[in-house]
């Protein structure tokens, strides 16, 4: 089960740290990639993390802003963003169970996915 958290209302140029929290996972060897739906637009990879050897891989839309990481603490994969623009609003999602190739593509092969949390981005 997933559930991600974090979204909100932040000025362009602002930061915001989104969690993908997972219970009953017992797998060593899964991948959670995070996907944004804006109104009115198809869902689109953001960022992905092959968790049991840290591969990473990000939309050329928001790499060098975005950071996607895994906190072995709190069991969370998390997206850190920065220097967020008003296209980056949209329903974030993150999902499990699915590839992480270059450009975080391929949500349609993603199993399990979380419910969404909005972020806005609006001065």
């Amino acid at each position: 089960q997933l559930q991600a958290s974090g979204g909100g209302l932040v000025q362009p140029g602002g930061s915001m740290r989104l969690s993908c929290a997972a219970s009953g996972f017992t797998a060593d060897y899964y991948t959670v990639g995070w996907f944004r739906q804006a109104p009115g637009k198809g869902r689109e990879g953001v960022s992905c993390i092959r968790v049991w050897d840290g591969l990473t891989n990000y939309a050329d839309s928001v790499k060098g802003r975005f950071t996607i990481s895994r906190d072995n603490v709190k069991n969370t994969v998390d997206l850190q963003m920065n220097s967020l623009k008003p296209e980056d609003t949209a329903v974030y999602y993150c999902a499990t169970d699915g590839p992480c190739p270059p450009g975080a593509t391929g949500a349609h092969e993603y199993d399990h996915w979380g419910q969404g949390t909005l972020v806005t981005v609006s001065s």
